[in-house]
């Protein structure tokens, strides 16, 4: 190994001195140089800083003084918090659900009654509502992030409910043409005795006595009370004009018929529309099933049996309000027959007759009388025991 080393003269000349060493002698010095160099390494390391993460710094457990602003819970209302309740928030939802199913075809007949200012067709008034509900049905099942058609298995239910409950509509529109209008009525709440008997064939519900003798029966006797003073009569001129004129002699037979079998196939759809709503675990989608097939169909009579009226701007708005009340009416009915019997949920919708008579009497719009008054108290005390002691202890 060698070395160099320049020195500087004062005449400006540089020497250059070399030396030599022997391998030996430089081997000791390395070795003593990394020798020196291992005691004097410990002196001089440091101390490493700790690494610092999110998962390593210390908090402290003292609350700040500052007050804890918190954001304003949202508040709901006493009405959304009661169709929160009726909806799914006890025992009572089915048959509080057929109740405001009730009470909304209640307030769509008060609607139509007090606001109608344009004769429209029964088909083309149908089919209105059956487009309504056929938006507001895709609507409401696209918001909650359902299929349109359900799961596959419930589909021949859907659509056999679609085509018995577009019969039951059909029979009715007919046999409300041609009959007095009060025989019309009294003949579609006989539905509810259909469906509670259809459904002790189809869906094996059992059916006790007392359920049909004291609630169904006593229903229907104040149904009789309400009209029997109508069906002697054969009503008052409102009722003659709503009936069309068209009660002629032998013929009101077979329309009775007609709207005998109404009831029938109403009360086959009242079962299919609970079973398919339990298959499909969303009464909407029973919804929208009988509104695909009864709005182009409805569309279709209304220019094959029908005139067509081009309905007023306000004619065309009460029409649109009805729509919309009707899929409502529709959806609560669909939930009420899901949660409850049918036996049960069915005889809630007398209280609609009730409702109407006692409308009509505070209103002075309808004569009163004691048949009626008889016929509604006998209503309204089925109801009322139905409501009370009616639901099941776990809905099923």
């Amino acid at each position: 190994m060698a070395a160099s080393e320049d020195t500087i003269t004062d005449d400006g000349n540089h020497t250059v001195e070399l030396t030599v060493l022997d391998n030996e002698e430089s081997a000791a010095n390395g070795g003593s140089a990394a020798a020196s160099s291992e005691e004097i390494t410990p002196l001089l390391t440091q101390i490493e800083r700790p690494k610092i993460n999110i998962f390593s710094v210390s908090r402290s457990r003292r609350k700040p003084r500052e007050l804890v602003i918190k954001a304003p819970e949202t508040e709901i209302s006493p009405v959304s918090q009661f169709m929160l309740w009726a909806w799914s928030g006890s025992r009572y939802s089915g048959l509080l659900c057929m109740a405001l199913s009730s009470v909304i075809y209640f307030v769509m007949e008060i609607l139509s009654e007090n606001f109608t200012a344009q004769s429209i067709p029964l088909f083309e008034t149908a089919f209105v509502r059956c487009t309504v509900t056929l938006i507001l049905s895709y609507i409401w099942l696209r918001r909650i992030g359902l299929p349109i058609f359900g799961a596959t298995h419930p589909r021949k239910l859907l659509l056999l409910r679609s085509l018995v409950g577009y019969l039951s509509l059909l029979s009715f529109i007919y046999c409300i043409q041609r009959i007095p209008f009060s025989l019309a009525i009294l003949l579609s709440f006989t539905t509810p005795i259909m469906a509670s008997i259809v459904a002790r064939i189809i869906l094996y519900e059992k059916l006790k006595i007392t359920e049909l003798e004291v609630c169904l029966a006593c229903s229907f006797s104040g149904m009789l009370f309400i009209f029997q003073q109508m069906l002697t009569t054969q009503g008052t001129e409102k009722t003659e004009e709503a009936s069309n004129s068209s009660f002629r002699g032998s013929n009101h037979i077979y329309a009775a018929l007609i709207g005998f079998f109404s009831s029938i196939t109403g009360g086959i759809s009242y079962c299919l529309i609970k079973a398919a709503a339990k298959a499909t675990d969303q009464p909407v989608v029973t919804v929208l099933s009988f509104a695909i097939l009864a709005s182009p169909a409805a569309g279709i009579c209304t220019f094959a049996f029908e005139e067509f009226v081009l309905p007023s701007f306000n004619s065309l708005s009460l029409m649109l309000a009805l729509g919309i009340l009707s899929f409502l009416a529709e959806v609560f009915l669909a939930h009420g027959l899901q949660l409850e019997k049918i036996n049960k949920a069915a005889n809630v919708m007398f209280m609609e007759a009730a409702l109407s008579q006692l409308w009509g009497i505070g209103t002075s719009s309808i004569a009163p009388s004691l048949g009626r008054l008889v016929g509604c108290i006998l209503i309204l005390i089925s109801v009322s025991f139905t409501m009370f002691f009616g639901p099941e202890k776990e809905n099923e």
